[in-house]
């Protein structure tokens, strides 16, 4: 464990509760009856005895579905919210990118939301006077910069709460979807002023749906489900580990449906497939065995009817007994789709096959950008076999080695 001189957030087993009111009664009877109801309102458990600890200098990623709550506990670390149970230790000055218009007055100027919010920081009015052309000139908002907030787009209001947030110079950095809104050159430069604070060894916590930005910036990451801690670890871990979860729940779901398809007697075809996956060498003609350090072309049929802008294919690719060998998919590995429709397919090549004899099962997916939502799954559908001509093998890959004395 880190020491405490070490540590810029340590939250310690916080939980978060709300009351959620009972709707308002329309009858004079139902009423009544409630005056004999003590409790008028529903408890939501967000936040479940959550402890973890963020090293100063550390860029660490919270991931999570809609519901698990990400967005709660960045506002506890915050103190918009007070933890129902546990504490917060913060060491160093916070600066919160949260929630579209918090600390803004949507009556009021650019101008004078940035004097407002830079206040709410902790700045005095001489540094933010100081600031105040370089807030300006980030956001790119000159133009603009005397029209009341309230009139601003979603996409320039993240511009100027993002400048704030970065230009308040504070030793930690909260930052809740920053990417989720504006276009992609001012989601660039939000991304350099990552790289920068990890220059200058600031503290960041990103909350995100973005699995790649957070196994691109992150040194660590957390995976949040109904308000409880899945996993902290290597940002490769927990991305690869949130991708498996919600294909777990897609395939849930698939179930369920077709479960309600066949007790109603009938069964559609879904608007996004994986249709097929076939296997070919590296002459295009199809086969199912090949030999240790053979190229495997798996192509992947889809079919979508309407446009998907930026599809995200992954696979993995599984020993027959479930031992996990690899997961890529086409964001992280840098190949960018700009749209998919209709049919098609896609390949995916396995260079110079370094696996053993064996049977390993393929798992195929379609996602959005954000790898959060799987439009289709297929676990473990597809076989191909390897078969080696290496005596005495042990293990799964065949590494490049040598011996040397």
């Amino acid at each position: 464990m880190a020491k405490d001189t070490e540590i810029a957030i340590k939250v310690d087993a916080v939980s978060k509760r709300f009351k959620i009111p009972h709707e308002k009664h329309s009858t004079l009877k139902a009423a009544v009856l409630n005056i004999f109801d003590k409790k008028n309102y529903t408890e939501f458990q967000a936040l479940e005895s959550v402890s973890f600890e963020v090293k100063k200098g550390e860029f660490f990623g919270i991931i999570g579905r809609n519901g698990s709550g990400k967005s709660t506990l960045l506002k506890i670390i915050a103190g918009i919210y007070l933890p129902s149970k546990g504490k917060i230790k913060i060491n160093g000055r916070i600066s919160p990118f949260l929630e579209l218009g918090v600390g803004f007055n949507p009556e009021l100027t650019a101008r004078e939301n940035i004097f407002l919010g830079g206040s709410i920081l902790g700045l005095t009015k001489k540094e933010i006077k100081k600031k105040f052309n370089e807030i300006v000139e980030f956001s790119e908002l000159q133009e603009f910069i005397d029209m009341k907030f309230k009139n601003f787009s979603s996409g320039m209001q993240v511009r100027l709460a993002f400048a704030l947030a970065i230009y308040a110079h504070a030793e930690i950095l909260l930052m809740d979807e920053v990417l989720a809104v504006g276009d992609s050159n001012f989601q660039n430069k939000c991304l350099e002023e990552f790289n920068k604070y990890r220059e200058e060894g600031k503290t960041v916590v990103l909350v995100t749906h973005d699995i790649a930005v957070v196994q691109r910036y992150c040194d660590r990451a957390m995976l949040l489900r109904n308000g409880n801690i899945v996993k902290i670890g290597k940002p490769e871990d927990i991305g690869n580990e949130y991708i498996l979860q919600n294909m777990g729940d897609e395939e849930k779901r698939i179930q369920e449906e077709r479960k309600e398809k066949d007790e109603e007697g009938s069964f559609e075809e879904r608007e996004v497939a994986i249709t097929n996956v076939e296997f070919l060498d590296s002459q295009g003609q199809e086969r199912n065995v090949f030999g240790t350090g053979e190229d495997i072309v798996a192509r992947i049929h889809y079919f979508t009817e309407d446009v998907i802008e930026k599809p995200v294919f992954g696979v993995a690719i599984h020993t027959q007994d479930g031992i996990h060998i690899s997961g890529p998919n086409t964001r992280t590995s840098g190949f960018t789709i700009p749209e998919i429709k209709g049919e098609g397919y896609l390949d995916f090549i396995i260079k110079k096959a370094p696996l053993f004899t064996g049977a390993y099962k393929l798992t195929v997916a379609l996602f959005n950008w954000n790898l959060s939502i799987p439009y289709a799954y297929q676990k473990k559908k597809y076989t191909f076999k390897i078969k080696s001509a290496e005596a005495n093998q042990y293990g799964v890959v065949k590494l490049e080695t040598s011996w040397k004395i």
